[in-house]
């Protein structure tokens, strides 16, 4: 089976889906209890056996080549998860402490946010939106018609840079001013 994958057969590459998809996923559903996640990270192990298909032949033991791929990457979103957290955080209490320093009425906080968005390049500014509506990152791929992981990387961008915006606004410096005088 693996040969005839290598060979570009995608029926084969689909019998090695639908033998291994539920086992990986029972798996990787046990480490994030998360049903949207276990998809995507399943989603893309398969991609990443496809895009490496011509190594197939010469791996030794796939059910254990198997197991490791989906551990590293169930891993490596676990992490970049906490990530986003952190800087989901990190924003929300930026905003907490200008409004608390400032009293800065709510809606300004969500206009520094709006106005940070949309700052953003076009294709960041589709997927941060697209992602903020629920949409999965193969939906958005899909959608934009761009690989996943060009999803997965313009939603870091954006985020980066609603950060790095929002640490810049106009409030900042006048939350650092009080701050030296209290």
């Amino acid at each position: 089976m693996l040969q005839a994958i290598a060979q570009d057969d995608e029926r084969a590459f689909n019998g090695l889906f639908l033998e291994y998809h539920q086992q990986l996923g029972s798996f990787v559903f046990a480490v994030t209890r998360s049903k949207e996640l276990t998809e995507e990270i399943i989603q893309d192990v398969f991609v990443k056996i496809w895009e490496n298909r011509k190594d197939l032949p010469s791996i030794k033991n796939f059910a254990a080549y198997l197991f490791i791929i989906t551990r590293n990457h169930t891993l490596n979103a676990i992490r970049r998860l906490a990530q986003v957290k952190e800087k989901q955080e990190a924003i929300a209490q930026h905003y907490a402490q200008a409004a608390v320093k400032e009293a800065m009425p709510e809606e300004n906080l969500y206009a520094l946010l709006d106005n940070a968005v949309d700052q953003l390049p076009a294709q960041q500014k589709k997927v941060y939106l697209l992602r903020q509506q629920g949409l999965k990152n193969a939906d958005v791929a899909f959608q934009l018609d761009i690989s996943v992981n060009t999803v997965k990387k313009y939603q870091q961008w954006a985020m980066q840079t609603i950060v790095k915006l929002v640490k810049a606004g106009p409030f900042t410096g006048l939350v650092i001013i009080s701050a030296a005088f209290l």
